[in-house]
C-alpha cells in the first residue's frame, strides 16, 4: 500500500487542469479526471513522471451516468494497492452572469447538476465503493467565496456554493471518511474574464473585479494547485470541514 489514489472532476482546464498536472508529477499517484474534455498534456505528463493516468470525457450534467460509472470502476480496483483514495470534486459550470429573472432555466437547472447535484452523486459512489478500503479517504469540494459572501446576478453559482459548504458539514459528521470544502481564493482563470466581461448593467460587482485584475489580485492557477495539494496533506485535513485555503 503506497500508491495514493485521486479522482479529479474539472481535470481540463483553469485551476483543475493545474492540479491534474501537479498530481501526475508525484511519484505513486494514480489519477482518474473526469472532464468533459481530456487534458491534451496530461498522459504525456504522467508517462513522463512514471505515474498512471486514466481520463474520462464525462458531461457532469448527467450526474447519475458519471456516479454510476465510477462506483463499477472502483469496485473493480484493488483497495489493498492503495494508502489513501482521495475525491476531488472540482468541476463548475458558470451561468451567465444576469439577474435570476433573466437567466436561462435550462442553464441554471445545468449549474445546479455540475455543481451540486454531481459532487453529491459521486461522493456517495465514492465512499460506497471505497467503504471496506483499508486506505484513508479523503473528499475535498473546490467551493467559492460566493458560497459564503452572496453577489447579485450569480444566484445559481452562489447557491450551488452554499449548498456544497452545508452538505460538507452534514457529511462530517456521519465519519468515515475526511472531508473539506475549501474556498481557494480569487484565482485568474476564464471565471473571471467572463465576470469582467459581462454587461456592467446587469452586474452590480463588475468594477470589482475589473479592478482585481488591474491591481494584480489574481491567483495564478497552478499557485492555487499548489496551496490545495498542501492542505490535503495536512494531519488535521477534515478537522474544520469549511475551509479557505487563505486561511491555512
Amino acid at each position: 500500500m503506497t500508491e495514493s489514489l485521486y479522482i479529479l472532476t474539472g481535470a481540463s482546464r483553469g485551476l483543475g487542469a493545474a492540479l491534474a498536472e501537479q498530481l501526475v508529477q508525484q511519484a505513486g499517484t494514480t489519477l482518474l479526471g473526469l472532464s468533459r474534455t481530456p487534458h491534451p498534456k496530461l498522459d504525456a505528463l504522467a508517462r513522463a513522471a512514471g505515474t498512471r493516468c486514466e481520463q474520462w470525457p464525462v458531461d457532469l450534467a448527467d450526474p447519475l451516468a458519471a456516479a454510476a460509472r465510477l462506483g463499477v470502476w472502483l469496485t473493480a480496483q484493488d483497495g489493498a494497492h492503495f494508502a489513501s483514495a482521495t475525491l476531488i470534486n472540482n468541476a463548475a459550470a458558470l451561468p451567465r452572469i444576469a439577474l435570476l429573472e433573466a437567466s436561462d432555466a435550462t442553464e441554471l437547472s445545468r449549474v445546479v447538476r455540475v455543481g451540486l447535484e454531481a459532487p453529491l452523486l459521486l461522493t456517495a459512489g465514492f465512499l460506497r465503493a471505497t467503504r471496506d478500503w483499508a486506505a484513508t479517504r479523503k473528499v475535498l469540494n473546490i467551493s467559492s467565496g460566493l458560497g459564503r459572501q452572496p453577489m447579485a446576478a450569480q444566484v445559481a453559482y452562489c447557491a450551488v456554493k452554499a449548498g456544497l459548504d452545508h452538505a460538507t458539514r452534514a457529511l462530517a459528521l456521519e465519519g468515515g471518511a475526511r472531508v473539506v470544502s475549501i474556498a481557494p481564493g480569487v484565482i485568474d482563470t476564464d471565471m473571471q474574464t467572463a465576470l469582467r466581461g459581462s454587461d456592467p448593467a446587469g452586474f452590480p460587482d463588475h468594477a470589482l473585479f475589473v479592478e482585481m485584475k488591474q491591481r494584480g489580485q489574481l491567483d495564478a492557477p497552478a499557485a492555487t494547485a499548489r496551496r490545495l495539494l498542501a492542505y490535503l496533506q495536512r494531519a488535521d485535513f477534515g478537522r474544520q470541514p469549511v475551509a479557505d485555503v487563505r486561511d491555512a
